[in-house]
């Protein structure tokens, strides 16, 4: 008997199928970006879409915006575990769970199963932020919630198509908890994208067979497995630690929580060990598993060679430690609403912890997300509405070496993924009058490479019975977006109320509003990052035309750069500069 042989590996065919997959997952994230009715998903991008295997494994995602980048694969596993065999061509399954595998409960997910014949062998998934998902507070986020409950509607892994027919029960069973009619429209374009991408997957299997598509998703994740090695393999070996902290727990003014990091990598292998960072706090300041692996997942890939293709094979050199207990891997049934915005501090300890070993592939601190909800009544249209303001809370990215930060590209967990909102589609959307959103002089961070500029905006609310809820970080000082060899801190987030009475309010970084009155002007300061190198080293010609351009006040150029720019003239002072770079009073 002749010994079988294996087929030799093609890697023009598994590069080829890859960008096909890709390619679905695109075409998936186009259909929600045409159907769906809320800003959060069609403007913003709050979602990611997904192709996985018969096993939950991960063959391929398109994240609009990175923190999800681990958000479907625990939820897809822990559907198959839950209903075994039970699953059949036409099912669809809703998800939300952050203790069966969930990242935030407003972030809903979508499966749809796919099928060769009667074999199951394949799922399309599409999972989004909702306006809202029932709960104590409209939108969602509440800083008041001391349990999951009181958070949101937790949606376990359930059937709402069963064979291709609808389940009315259950289907009425949850949207009769969630107050607003826009989230059903947004999970039938969910169900929409998953459709797009079963049919994409559908037509890989015809054109290939299921034995050829097994045998080069094998080697896919092979390929990817030995792309991360490689990366991994030009780290030095060592231990790096790496410590951060996140700001007021929403229970006791003045709290902190330390994230507490080692980074062991030996060989091909790294181990990141969150061991004695904070236990999980009493109120929503606490992140579940798979938010913490995200954020882990999102920064480390900005580490290494950033086209490595997103599937199952990423995760087999890295080893995650984070023990149950911890506010980043929070035990049922504690909050968890604020978990995605752990990332930023989660974030800041991962580059922390590289600078010792990837100094130049390393950014500076981001600025620390700052949200804020806004839910009322619109007069205008007789009819609730809620908005996240993504218009004001992108804030800048740090430097690294060779480039400046980006101004206003938002929060790290969303890095350029969650756009601003049009100005007309905002005032059209909300019961507000824009009157300012620009960029924030003196908010990047100074260095060599500067950080990015933070933001300015300011509307008035026109709304009716009107609530707030902040919710985030980097108002205190030690939160401001931290510079690296030499560079210096970005500047602080701020919101700010200012009642039609005179009355101004500073709101803090996790508290409900309530009551805000018609006529109140919003001021949000979205801080900048943080700067790389001394900024003494920067040419001065690159500080003169910043301060042209408005970025960069005269005194701040003087005071940081040492660059003398006469402020009635902005010509530069070369002398002058270069005495102040020697230290010359």
């Amino acid at each position: 008997m002749k010994p079988r042989v294996k087929p030799r590996t093609d890697p023009i065919q598994v590069s080829v199928l890859q960008r096909r997959l890709k390619s679905i997952t695109e075409e998936m994230g186009l259909t929600l970006l045409r159907t769906t009715r809320s800003p959060i998903l069609n403007e913003a991008r709050d979602f990611v879409t997904g192709l996985y295997d018969a096993r939950g494994r991960m063959l391929e995602q398109t994240e609009y915006i990175p923190v999800l980048a681990f958000a479907l694969q625990p939820a897809c596993e822990n559907v198959l575990r839950f209903f075994g065999d039970d699953i059949h061509p036409g099912d669809v399954i809703l998800h939300n769970d952050v203790f069966s595998g969930g990242n935030q409960n407003n972030d809903v997910a979508v499966f749809k199963p796919i099928f060769h014949g009667r074999k199951l062998v394949a799922w399309a998934a599409c999972k989004g932020h909702q306006a809202d998902i029932g709960g104590a507070v409209r939108g969602g986020y509440n800083p008041e919630a001391r349990e999951v409950w009181q958070e949101a509607l937790r949606i376990p892994a359930v059937k709402i198509y069963e064979r291709g027919k609808l389940r009315r029960d259950v289907w009425n069973l949850i949207f009769a908890n969630i107050r607003l009619k826009i989230v059903e429209e947004d999970i039938k374009a969910q169900i929409g994208g998953c459709t797009v991408g079963e049919r994409g997957y559908k037509a890989l299997l015809a054109r290939l067979g299921p034995t050829k598509l097994e045998r080069l998703l094998g080697e896919l994740f092979d390929s990817t497995e030995k792309m991360v090695r490689k990366e991994i393999s030009g780290i030095p070996d060592g231990t790096y630690r790496g410590e951060s902290y996140a700001f007021y727990d929403g229970v006791t003014d003045g709290t902190k929580m330390k994230i507490k990091l080692a980074v062991s990598v030996r060989g091909e292998q790294v181990t990141f060990d969150f061991s004695g960072s904070s236990p999980q706090t009493p109120g929503f300041v606490n992140a579940p598993q798979s938010a913490t692996a995200s954020a882990l997942l999102l920064t480390f890939l900005m580490l290494i060679k950033p086209d490595i293709p997103h599937n199952a094979g990423i995760l087999r050199p890295i080893r995650i430690v984070n023990p149950e207990g911890s506010f980043l891997n929070a035990r049922f049934p504690a909050a968890t609403t604020f978990g995605n915005s752990i990332t930023g501090p989660t974030s800041d300890a991962i580059f922390r912890a590289f600078s010792q070993a990837l100094p130049k592939m390393v950014t500076a601190g981001w600025n620390r997300f700052l949200g804020f909800a806004v839910s009322g009544h619109d007069p205008r249209h007789d009819a609730p509405y809620v908005d996240i303001l993504f218009l004001s809370l992108k804030g800048g990215s740090g430097a690294t070496w060779m480039a400046d930060g980006y101004d206003h590209i938002g929060l790290i967990n969303c890095a350029g993924g969650i756009l601003a909102q049009d100005y007309e589609m905002f005032e059209i959307h909300d019961p507000h009058f824009l009157v300012k959103h620009e960029y924030l002089p003196d908010s990047a961070g100074a260095g060599r490479w500067r950080g990015g500029l933070g933001v300015e905006t300011e509307f008035v609310m026109r709304g009716d019975n009107v609530t707030g809820v902040a919710f985030g970080d980097g108002v205190e000082e030690e939160a401001r977006a931290f510079g690296f060899f030499g560079g210096k801190p970005g500047s602080r987030n701020a919101i700010t109320l200012s009642y039609p009475d005179g009355t101004r309010r500073q709101a803090k970084s996790k508290e409900i509003i309530r009551g805000i009155p018609r006529g109140t002007v919003y001021n949000q300061v979205a801080g900048g990052g943080g700067g790389y190198g001394d900024p003494f080293e920067r040419p001065a010609d690159l500080v003169l035309a910043d301060v042209r351009n408005g970025l960069i006040g005269v005194e701040a150029a003087r005071a940081d750069y040492g660059v003398c720019i006469d402020p009635h003239t902005l010509v530069l002072d070369a002398a002058r500069t270069m005495e102040l770079r020697r230290g010359i009073p």
